[in-house]
């Protein structure tokens, strides 16, 4: 497949240059190096346009305003129209964006400088609503004109239900800040997912790719098998939709989430679909089984690609559930963290890699462990 932006040195989808089928068998090598008995890789049947988050970097031309992504290794950003990977409305949403921006005689900022306004710009679309949320990122506390440019594109982009302004004055690679406001709608969607209703925001944690997660989400709970004699702990659990999902089958579930957007996202979730036994605590994972009052039969886990804090898994070893559902997105953290539950008593049963990246390196996966007798 040919990408102009691959031919110019962009390094999101090194891959874009073989078959697909070629890309698979390749994942799925490496990830058997890892795990030599897992279960055939499960790839997409669209491997394009499947990104539902949208993000651009501002820099300055010659002429006006312009957005795109990082050329790899390096700090120069390469402009962007449209990319293979992306929710083709996005991308139309992203170029009506910049060029309201542009016309506004708005700046992008320079670190190295401290000047200009505009850092990054994030998009979300759901996938099965469609609905937009829209986010500016500034290197201060000044965006002028910022509710008239939320006005003027929410106007052209009917689908966009808010537009925020997340302001993000430190000097690293974080995108977003500590402090955001709405500049017009509300900083809310909600989309359809494995058949329950999911709310998200700005700043919670969504599956980019939503086709690929609903298959690996319903995997996971079948390997669970769940009964209503169960009490499940649904740690790292972001907006709940694994929690719920699992609360059909289980008598009780707990979800744990240390980002409080994401809290209150899954208890909204949870109301509007009608389930009743879960609860949603904010909390650190770690220090929600420590203090015992979790006791669960089963553990579900999603944590970032760093994997499990230690302090997690010695916990969840203590709280000795008989069945770990794990998902993944980095296969190695994911290979020392199984090696750490094996310790404590625990054989891995199954493992299945996902493609939820296609064209790119990464790989998730889910792993089932159970407790020896």
């Amino acid at each position: 497949m040919k990408c102009a932006l691959h031919e110019k040195g962009c390094g999101g989808c090194e891959k874009l240059h073989k078959m697909y089928g070629d890309v698979l068998r390749e994942k799925e090598a490496a990830f058997r190096t890892l795990f030599p008995d897992c279960e055939n890789i499960v790839g997409a049947e669209n491997p394009c346009y499947y990104r539902n988050k949208v993000l651009r970097s501002f820099a300055n031309g010659r002429d006006s305003l312009y957005a795109g992504f990082y050329r790899a290794g390096t700090h120069q950003i390469l402009s962007v129209k449209r990319c293979l990977m992306e929710d083709k409305r996005l991308g139309q949403i992203a170029d009506i964006a910049v060029e309201l921006l542009s016309e506004m005689g708005l700046a992008a900022y320079r670190e190295d400088f401290g000047k200009g306004v505009l850092r990054h710009m994030q998009l979300r679309r759901a996938h099965e609503s469609g609905q937009v949320l829209v986010t500016i990122i500034t290197g201060g506390n000044d965006f002028p004109g910022g509710e008239e440019f939320a006005r003027k594109l929410m106007e052209k982009c009917p689908e966009i239900r808010g537009v925020t302004h997340s302001i993000n004055d430190r000097r690293s690679s974080a995108v977003m800040g500590f402090k955001h406001r709405i500049l017009a709608g509300r900083d809310e969607i909600w989309d359809t997912l494995c058949g329950l209703k999911v709310c998200l925001t700005s700043r919670t944690f969504y599956q980019i790719n939503s086709v690929q997660a609903e298959k690996l989400y319903r995997r996971a709970i079948e390997w669970a098998q769940l009964t209503k004699d169960d009490k499940v702990l649904d740690s790292y659990c972001g907006v709940g939709l694994i929690g719920q999902l699992a609360a059909k089958e289980a008598g009780h579930v707990t979800g744990v989430e240390i980002v409080k957007p994401s809290v209150e996202c899954a208890r909204a979730s949870a109301r509007v679909n009608r389930i009743e036994n879960i609860d949603f605590i904010c909390a650190d994972a770690p220090k929600a089984l420590e203090d015992g009052k979790i006791k669960p039969s089963v553990v579900l886990v999603d944590p970032p690609r760093a994997g499990c804090e230690r302090r997690f898994l010695t916990a969840v070893s203590k709280a000795a559930p008989t069945r770990i559902v794990y998902i993944s997105c980095n296969p190695e953290t994911l290979r020392r963290d199984v090696d750490i539950l094996a310790k404590s008593g625990y054989r891995l049963e199954r493992v299945q890699p996902y493609d939820l990246f296609p064209y790119t390196p990464h790989t998730e996966a889910v792993a089932l462990l159970s407790k020896k007798s």
